[in-house]
């Protein structure tokens, strides 16, 4: 029995993620397998029944009427999920070590750049000024994580372990060694009150749209060790009202903000964000992962399912990730 083909539909991508090196990739880790790179290569519609995607076009996958099962090539499904004909077939999302590792990385570093002050030191620096200022312990910063999945746990367990205050929170509840939990709508504005540092790791849903918003800034303490409140997203642009991040920062409602991902993406030149003194940005690589590891862990899944194995973290379409 021949296998069947592997169509992948990317979008855009620079370097490593271009799609022309994806294809080389997945040919490398699927012997023997058809993999075709739609719209550039032929290929047999009926003959395919994996696609491996990435912000694929509305109605692309609908062309594949024998299509068992989509492999996201990111962390975020909303783009996916949102196309209204995707066919009802199991859409998997990528878990993968390394990416769950970069993001750990990527809070960490900006937690403790806040923590450590090292805006100032920098600022320092350039004016040639030596001026150290008192440095209150890792336990005395109180940092929330929002989105208590595979990539938020990791964050507050490494956090944690470094001697920081986590809490977490979730839209449902979930329970960490060590961590202090909170979860549902009812238990946000604890959560919140308790929070020098807030680090948005959910995914975008309709109910997590816009949730950094002033309303949720408001909540925040204002009592912490950083004088004012920061926000760290490295979760998905839709998450935040950035009109409503640029004002808090104005009015000292938030402190500083650290954004990996935007509403526009490229971030546009015009954009306040490139020059706003309390803003660290980077261009949504937080948790840009191996694409080696990716293709290969498509590959390993494409096996388990032929041999009759269930398939591994599957998006529930209904909850959004």
């Amino acid at each position: 029995m021949s296998k069947g083909a592997l169509a992948l539909l990317i979008s855009g991508g620079t370097e490593n993620w271009a799609p022309l090196r994806w294809r080389v990739r997945f040919l490398r880790v699927c012997p023997g397998r058809p993999v075709a790179l739609i719209p550039v290569d032929a290929v047999d519609a009926a003959s395919v029944r994996y696609a491996a995607v990435w912000k694929p076009k509305p109605g692309a996958l609908s062309d594949f009427p024998n299509l068992e099962v989509i492999f996201n090539l990111g962390a975020g499904v909303d783009a996916v999920i949102s196309d209204l004909t995707l066919p009802p077939v199991p859409l998997v999302r990528v878990a993968v070590g390394d990416l769950t590792g970069r993001m750990t990385e990527y809070v960490v570093m900006h937690v403790l750049m806040h923590h450590r002050r090292q805006g100032y030191y920098a600022e320092s620096q350039r004016a040639k000024v030596w001026a150290p200022k008192l440095q209150w312990a890792a336990s005395d910063l109180r940092v929330g994580i929002m989105g208590l999945g595979v990539l938020g746990r990791d964050c507050a367990e490494v956090l944690a372990r470094i001697g920081f205050d986590v809490a977490g929170w979730s839209g449902t509840w979930k329970s960490i060694p060590g961590i202090k939990c909170f979860a549902g709508e009812g238990q946000l504005g604890d959560f919140l009150a308790r929070t020098d540092v807030l680090v948005c790791l959910l995914p975008l849903t309709a109910q997590t749209r816009g949730i950094l918003s002033r309303r949720t800034f408001a909540k925040l303490a204002r009592d912490g060790k950083l004088g004012g409140p920061v926000i760290i997203n490295a979760g998905r642009g839709g998450l935040q009202v950035e009109d409503d991040i640029l004002s808090a920062l104005d009015d000292g409602t938030l402190l500083a903000a650290t954004l990996d991902v935007f509403a526009t993406e490229p971030l546009p030149p015009d954009s306040p964000f490139w020059s706003h003194p309390r803003v660290t940005l980077s261009p949504h690589n937080a948790a840009d992962t191996d694409p080696d590891a990716i293709s290969l862990y498509v590959a390993e899944q494409i096996a388990r399912h032929e041999r009759g194995e269930p398939l591994q973290n599957v998006v529930d379409r209904a909850a959004g990730y």
